[in-house]
């Protein structure tokens, strides 16, 4: 079951975290792996990681907020069948310490970068159908303290899901979204490491303690759910949010 043999996957953001969790299961599954990564030599490293183990990778270096860097990279890589629209920056702060260059750069990122990756998959996709997955967030589900850019740019997210879906129907495509809640990754443990200097073990506990499990999730869990939701066995399932989220949204009181 879930197998992706014979088939060709393309993941953005690749290179560190939940995208080389995805990428990896990916490769394992035998598809044909093409990173994404605006820090080349990240994804250069994921890439012998794969072929190392056997499987099939390849490395695009591409800042996908730039759309004239993005089509290049997929005529490159012609016909696929999986796009994973995992590349994505973090912001702290409510509205009013959000400033412009701040909302700008969450923009441009979370919310045009899947809107060029989008953009130039469809086309290709629409030739013999495939599958989407959008890397969304509870953020776009609930208010989260102190995330008002993030909120805005997984809502994006959440919303061009639904868009995406139901306009590409006739044509086989799916396309599904994936909410997160706190997933242990680098990302986390810099945050804590910069803002809460020698407390480092209390806060890492007290945000574990945020989800009603009692643990952040791990990359690998959401690398899960992505394979799950790529593979032939999802064919059904169009149009769909999941929260992965150890009970954030529904068990918090």
């Amino acid at each position: 079951m879930f197998s992706l043999s014979g088939k060709k996957a393309v993941i953005t953001g690749g290179g560190s975290g939940i995208g080389k969790a995805i990428a990896l299961v990916f490769a394992a599954q035998g598809a044909q792996v093409h990173i994404l990564e605006l820090n080349a030599a990240a994804g250069e490293q994921v890439v012998a990681e794969i072929q190392e183990a056997g499987g099939q990778a390849r490395v695009h270096s591409a800042d996908i907020s730039q759309q004239v860097q993005v089509l290049p990279i997929f005529n490159q890589i012609g016909p696929f069948d999986i796009l994973v629209n995992n590349a994505g920056i973090a912001h702290v702060g409510n509205l009013e310490n959000t400033a412009e260059a701040d909302f700008d750069r969450i923009y441009n990122v979370n919310v045009k970068g899947a809107y060029n990756c989008l953009y130039a998959a469809i086309p290709q996709l629409k030739a013999n159908g495939g599958a989407i997955v959008n890397m969304a967030s509870i953020a776009a589900l609930v208010g989260i303290t102190d995330r008002f850019a993030y909120s805005m740019s997984k809502g994006a997210i959440f919303a061009m899901t639904l868009s995406v879906a139901r306009d590409y129907l006739a044509h086989n495509i799916r396309c599904n979204s994936i909410s997160p809640a706190r997933v242990h990754t680098p990302f986390v443990d810099g945050f804590i490491a910069k803002h809460y200097a020698g407390q480092e073990q209390e806060m890492f506990n007290k945000l574990s303690r945020s989800q009603p499990i009692g643990r952040m999730g791990t990359p690998a869990e959401v690398a899960a759910l992505a394979l799950y939701l790529c593979s032939d066995e999802a064919g059904f399932v169009t149009g769909c949010d999941y929260p992965l989220d150890g009970g954030f949204t529904k068990l918090n009181n």
